[in-house]
């Protein structure tokens, strides 16, 4: 985060205005709402307050939150090779935002969970990264090196599954949301932190600017 600035000699340092995160995010099984929490966990722990919005239950109040929101994380499952048909509907309806550029600038970033190791997860977040390009948004990548690709490397490692444009988790179909991978629950925890970061810096810089 941004260190706290002083206006005048001896004056009191003025601490930065904490950015905000949104996560919007419709899990149909409770594994990524596990994810999203973790995502939360990371973005509260740089600083920035935080909402969680179910985009399947979504109010007017939570678009309003949204539309206030310095960066806005997208999760879903991986259902079919794409994100699930409720966050296809919110996709949808986020048109208003796109007609007005309400969303313009925010930073956005995204996260999915399927059963196979690879579940076709890239297309989702391609998906998700699209959306934001439409909503002229700007894209935080995850931000790691891949895991468990050599004889030293582990399940256990971050970005074990070896993914770049957003947090990826893999749990198995038969095993409810306690299961879902400890190291896919740090990852997710750490594009939360890198989402909140960037969006402190990006804060720092408009208020520097104005």
């Amino acid at each position: 985060m941004s260190a706290p600035v002083t206006t005048a000699a001896g004056a009191a340092p003025v601490l930065p205005t904490p950015p905000v995160v949104s996560v919007a995010y419709h899990s149909g099984h409770g594994h990524t709402a596990v994810l999203a929490e973790a995502v939360r966990a990371g973005a509260l722990d740089a600083g920035a307050e935080v909402h969680l919005i179910k985009v399947d239950e979504i109010t007017e109040e939570q678009w309003s939150l949204l539309d206030g929101s310095d960066a806005i994380v997208f999760g879903s499952p991986t259902y079919m090779g794409t994100a699930s048909g409720a966050f296809h509907a919110f996709a949808e309806a986020t048109s208003a935002r796109w007609a007005t550029q309400a969303w313009k600038d925010k930073l956005a970033a995204g996260f999915t969970n399927s059963g196979s190791k690879s579940g076709d997860k890239l297309h989702t977040l391609q998906f998700f990264q699209i959306l934001a390009a439409q909503l002229g948004m700007h894209w935080v990548s995850l931000g790691l090196l891949p895991g468990w690709n050599s004889s030293t490397g582990s399940e256990h490692d971050l970005n074990r599954l070896g993914v770049f444009l957003g947090a990826a988790a893999q749990t198995n179909v038969d095993e409810g949301p306690d299961a879902v991978h400890k190291a896919d629950l740090a990852t997710a925890e750490h594009l939360g932190r890198r989402v909140a970061e960037t969006a402190a810096v990006f804060l720092a810089g408009r208020n520097r600017a104005a």
